[in-house]
């Protein structure tokens, strides 16, 4: 990505990684030093990932858990602050050891600098853990 790339232009290209199951690139998309929040984090679960390296260890065996098909309902909102977006959407899918369908709501605040994400709050549904399958982390939240 050129370091001219707007940060909703950048949220809709990691999006599109994702559907690809491109992990790897969609790590690199990451500033080195990017932080990634989940302040809805149940117990047991992180709520912190510090460097691109932890996002990366993190998300690494995602598409082995989650089958996404679609972001469905995008709306992306500028904020006073040029560098951060505010991203609502939906993820649908499936879950992979299941076969059940996979249906999470998400807002993200998201900042980005020179093409790369620095900060990424994700605020997603811990109720959705409870699902069989969902715990892909490495936790031992159930």
């Amino acid at each position: 990505m050129p370091v001219t790339t707007s940060p909703a232009d950048l949220y809709r290209h990691s999006l599109s990684l994702l559907l690809d199951k491109d992990i790897r690139a969609w790590v690199g998309l990451w500033a080195e030093h990017g932080v990634m929040e989940f302040p809805f984090a149940p117990p047991g679960w992180p709520g912190r990932l510090e460097g691109r390296e932890a996002v990366a260890v993190y998300m690494r065996d995602y598409p082995d858990h989650i089958d996404l098909h679609d972001f469905p309902d995008l709306k992306i909102h500028q904020t006073a602050d040029p560098a951060t977006i505010v991203a609502e959407m939906r993820g649908v899918g499936r879950m992979v050891t299941t076969g059940s369908p996979f249906d999470m709501t998400y807002i993200a605040v998201v900042t980005a600098q020179d093409g790369r994400f620095t900060s990424y709050r994700d605020y997603w549904n811990p109720l959705a853990v409870r699902t069989p399958g969902m715990d892909f982390t490495g936790s031992s939240a159930r």
